[in-house]
């Protein structure tokens, strides 16, 4: 059973939970009276938030980190840019994994290059070095750095460790940026929910069974959304720690900020197996202690679960997905008709034989599914076992050498690969569609992150359409067991009993270049791939948008602005890779967005743009007709491309997802909302307006342009709630309502800049 509360919550020593329209319950409970704002100050949450504060007050928070993390995706953009911006050396623990562009299989040299760039780096200012195949980001992180009061900050959606007492935030490359420059985290105070877990999970359910059915729970209805999600109650003591991790780091699929777990013994335990105990101190929340809402989830009662295509929030438990069958899998493919666009076809319907779903092949593996009990636990399943030798694949991948090295010690490789599934190394391909992407019309079940449209690598311009469906390491491992025919893991009887941990450093030790405070200032190593970012002009008195893409889905994820999978090879060229944006989504706007950026480039060169483009001829004559735009100066008028889309930005924390729209001359978003503050973000930090409106975009279309006047005066005067812009439309005007959510000062400064880059560059002139 999960519930969600109505309201706030007291918290009464640790384990009584008290509505806040009961708050005089609390005075029975104490003996003193229920007091809010002291109440909430006994959140785990706010005493880390408030030691890593530098602003006076907790309203607004000015975060510094402890530490920081990229992968070779993003690192590369993240060191240029601090680069370009005046950085001379890492002021914190940086460490920069080769997870993401590991098998250097597309491209010839330039992933491999990357990887150069990223040690030369490390040596030249200061920072942690973890060559490909070693560990996933996360897994080194949790071993290495993670630690209980600490703050970390990562250019991975996924940067999770709250169950190692660390709150952890995951946000595009701008932000890590800030900190290499020892600026700040700028955020509004976050909300902070309790998950008050409760009871204690079957034998039979592994953590992504749980994770799921809490996202299930929340997404939708956006519970914890930009909030913090607080774990606590006695049910945390019933989960090992490598358990807790595999829960906590899914905890980005519901659109929180971040996430806290009270510590204890056990927490303790995997830090001292890691040589790490003095990194130990123990958690809970206060006596009595506020929470903005609270999740109570009773484990007992969760069953094995599946998060069909094509979102982590599409959950069932197994046994009512196989009860329901057809209708189930025939609405998956109603909604792969409208992914799909008329450019592929997929089916899961004609996998159902004689009553039960065929599937294709199988993932446990990167942050989530390769951890240390989940692939003993596979092992488990599959002993004396067999995979089959149809279609049906199985392929596991140990989130880190060290886990690597114990379960090949214990015997759980053998098990695993006398099966016949396949032993990989250390890798987050499959997460994001660079490794195992499925057969046309495959269905992958996967303990991974996501199951995004297309996220593991189908191209549907090219008539290819695979899915992921993500379940729990015991049932994938149950089902292979089965040959492919979808199991629940609550059908074997084989779980639990898993061998101890014994953490072998050694391998860290033999191939991680540490170079912390060793900063040697030696030259960095460019490959011929690697490009600085192309100049940006600074934001005009007065804007012009192109409409270039119009978006109407509920949601548009990350892979949908910029895919994954290949194209993560030309991550470290802005211009190359800005050649894929919105391109398995919206085709033609990468050429819409090119001819608006030539006519900006033209202006900021001094040519006449009229010249360059007659059809602006009437729509400056238009413009003209607004009362006060009579005497328009159209050369102080910046002309850029805008995306509309409903709902913008749910999944990956990649800056890049921004960045590919402004190279090409993107300059706003108009939205209803942004699914994720990282999305905004990084929006604010390439210099794109991150507009809002409340109507619907009937008024405009692919192809029109909206002028808005005084914008830069907007953001000067920090005028944001009622933003006038107009329609060009058929010699005509129609006015419409934008606004902006509040920006911090220096968020405003950045966009008026024309990005973060040239922001730092104007304070450092």
């Amino acid at each position: 059973m999960i519930k969600l509360y109505d309201g706030g919550v007291y918290l009464v020593n640790g384990t009584e939970v008290v509505p806040e329209a009961e708050a005089a319950k609390v005075e029975s409970l104490t003996g003193k009276a229920a007091d809010k704002e002291t109440a909430k100050t006994g959140t785990i949450a706010y005493n880390i938030l408030k030691a890593h504060n530098q602003a006076d007050t907790m309203e607004n928070l000015r975060i510094k980190f402890d530490a920081m993390a990229s992968h070779d995706i993003t690192f590369v953009g993240i060191v240029q840019t601090a680069k370009a911006s005046g950085m001379e050396k890492f002021p914190l623990p940086y460490v920069l994994t080769n997870c993401h562009n590991t098998l250097c299989a597309v491209g010839g040299t330039i992933n491999e290059d990357d990887h150069m760039f990223g040690l030369s780096a490390a040596k030249k200012y200061g920072g942690i070095y973890v060559p490909p195949h070693i560990a996933v980001i996360h897994q080194y992180m949790r071993e290495m750095h993670a630690g209980c009061g600490r703050m970390i900050l990562g250019s991975d959606s996924h940067t999770r460790y709250g169950a190692l007492g660390t709150m952890a935030i995951g946000e595009g490359g701008g932000e890590l940026v800030k900190q290499l420059l020892e600026d700040t985290y700028d955020v509004a105070y976050p909300g902070v929910i309790a998950i008050y877990l409760d009871g204690k999970p079957q034998p039979f359910v592994g953590p992504q069974d749980i994770a799921l059915a809490i996202i299930g729970a929340v997404f939708k209805n956006g519970y914890v959304k930009n909030k913090v999600m607080e774990f606590i109650g006695p049910g945390v003591a019933s989960m090992d720690t490598d358990y807790r991790n595999g829960v906590d780091v899914m905890t980005t699929e519901t659109t929180c900020l971040s996430s806290i777990w009270r510590t204890d013994d056990d927490t303790k335990e995997f830090l001292r197996i890691h040589g790490r105990e003095e990194d130990y101190k123990k958690l809970e929340p206060a006596d009595v202690a506020y929470y903005d809402g609270c999740v109570y989830v009773d484990l007992s009662t969760v069953k094995p679960m599946i998060a069909l295509p094509f979102h982590p929030s599409n959950t069932y438990e197994i046994d009512y997905l196989k009860e329901n069958l057809e209708d189930l899998l025939h609405g998956v493919e109603e909604e792969a008709v409208k992914i799909a666009g008329g450019r592929a076809q997929y089916t899961l319907t004609d996998k159902i034989i004689d009553g039960q779903l065929h599937v294709q092949q199988g993932v446990i593996g990167g942050c989530a599914g390769g951890n240390y009990s989940n692939v003993v636990e596979a092992a488990h399943a599959l002993r004396g076992k067999s995979c089959g030798y149809g279609e049906f694949s199985l392929s596991v991948y140990p989130s880190s050498q060290p886990v690597n090295l114990e379960v090949t010690k214990n015997g759980a490789v053998a098990d695993l690969m006398a099966a016949g599934a396949i032993i990989r190394s250390a890798f987050c391909g499959p997460c994001f569609g660079a490794g195992d992407t499925p057969s046309n019309n495959g269905l992958s079940i996967r303990h991974t992150t996501r199951n995004f449209p297309n996220r593991e690598g189908s191209k549907p311009g090219n008539a290819q359409m695979s899915a992921v469906a993500l379940m729990d390491a015991r049932s994938i491992a149950a089902t292979a067991a089965n040959g492919g025919v979808l199991t629940s893991a609550e059908e074997l009887d084989c779980w639990g009993n898993i061998p101890e941990y014994h953490f072998d450093s050694s391998v860290y030790e033999h191939r991680v270049y540490n170079g912390y405070t060793k900063a040697t200032g030696e030259d960095l190593v460019y490959g011929p791939n690697i490009k600085d970012w192309p100049e940006m002009s600074p934001l005009a008195d007065n804007i012009l948008l192109k409409v270039c893409s119009k978006i109407m889905d509920p949601v548009t994820t990350t892979d949908e602005l910029i895919p994954s999978g290949e194209t993560s090879s030309y991550r470290s060229n802005p211009l190359g890779l800005a050649e894929f944006t919105l391109s398995r989504r919206d085709p033609d706007y990468v050429g819409r967005s090119k001819v608006v950026d030539r006519l900006e480039k033209a202006r900021v060169a001094g040519s006449d743009v009229l010249a360059e483009a007659p059809e602006l001829v009437a729509i400056f004559d238009t413009i003209k007709t607004i009362p006060g735009q009579e005497d328009l100066d159209i050369p102080a008028t910046e002309i850029g491309s805008m995306v509309y889309a409903v709902k913008p930005g749910d999944g990956s924390a990649r800056e890049q997802a921004a960045s590919c729209q402004r190279v090409i001359g993107g300059l706003a978003n108009i939205t209803k909302e942004y699914a994720t503050k990282r999305y905004r973000s990084n929006v604010m930090n390439w210099g794109m307006l991150p507009f809002q409106m409340d109507a619907e975009p009937e008024a405009f279309d692919v192809g029109d342009y909206i002028y808005v006047p005084g914008i830069r005066k907007v953001l000067d005067d920090n005028a944001l709630e009622n933003i006038k812009a107009y329609v060009i439309k058929d010699g005509k005007t129609e006015e419409l309502d934008l606004y902006i959510t509040p920006m911090t000062e220096n968020e405003r400064e950045i966009v008026k800049a024309g990005c973060l880059i040239n922001f730092n560059r104007n304070r450092k002139n």
